[in-house]
């Protein structure tokens, strides 16, 4: 069940459904997909056993992991410190560092202790404000795109795909982080989920107006 505010936040309550078929023999079964792939973009819907397998699995064979911490609950060393770039929002910082984020030196401080479980690079989400990003304690906050926000829901997805297919293009993280910025302004301008997602030349053609 899904319930959006007059300010287009959501709040969502989720039934995992064939979610929680991802089983770890799932993920085990299906490992080569894994082993062959560039990166590996996860998020907390399925067992969080299956999550971990799947990082392991990862990192045995160099595939990038990045994790989108969502929805909000503590994890263990062992997969965070599988960890190669994580994405949590301000309440998912607080709930893995136990730092409350609510400027950008308290994003600084949650991101110094993410990384010293062993996670190279953070991005914590900090919705207006935009994203503050750390690579091995080095941070800076990354403003975001103004917009008239009608419906959050799918915002945090579309921005971690749009990252991720930035860098796997060869963007620098940068320029990745302004064009996962740029879809999820896009989303967030249109009710729904998977309807709200914009398509590549959206993107692009939101980022050539805003130069």
């Amino acid at each position: 069940m899904i319930f959006v505010n007059g300010e287009g936040e959501n709040n969502i309550g989720i039934y995992p459904g064939a979610n929680a078929s991802l089983t770890v023999d799932y993920v085990e079964r299906h490992q080569q997909l894994i082993a062959d792939a560039d990166a590996l973009l996860m998020q907390l819907e399925s067992p969080l056993e299956s999550v971990l397998a799947a990082a392991k699995i990862a990192r045995r064979h160099q595939t990038q992991v990045i994790l989108n911490p969502a929805p909000a609950t503590k994890l263990s060393d062992a997969l965070l410190s599988r960890v190669d770039i994580i994405t949590p929002n301000e309440t998912e910082a607080e709930i893995l560092t136990g730092i409350a984020v609510n400027s950008d030196e308290d994003a600084a401080r949650a991101a110094e202790v993410l990384h010293a479980k062993g996670i190279a690079t953070v991005l914590i989400t900090l919705g207006r404000r935009g994203v503050w990003l750390s690579e091995q304690g080095q941070g800076q906050r990354i403003a975001g795109f103004s917009v008239k926000a009608v419906d959050t829901i799918a915002a945090g997805d579309t921005f971690n795909g749009a990252f991720i297919t930035a860098r796997l293009e060869g963007k620098a993280i940068d320029d990745a982080v302004r064009f996962a910025h740029a879809a999820a302004a896009i989303a967030v301008t249109r009710p729904g989920a998977q309807p709200s997602v914009p398509w590549r030349a959206e993107i692009d053609d939101f980022m050539q107006q805003q130069d």
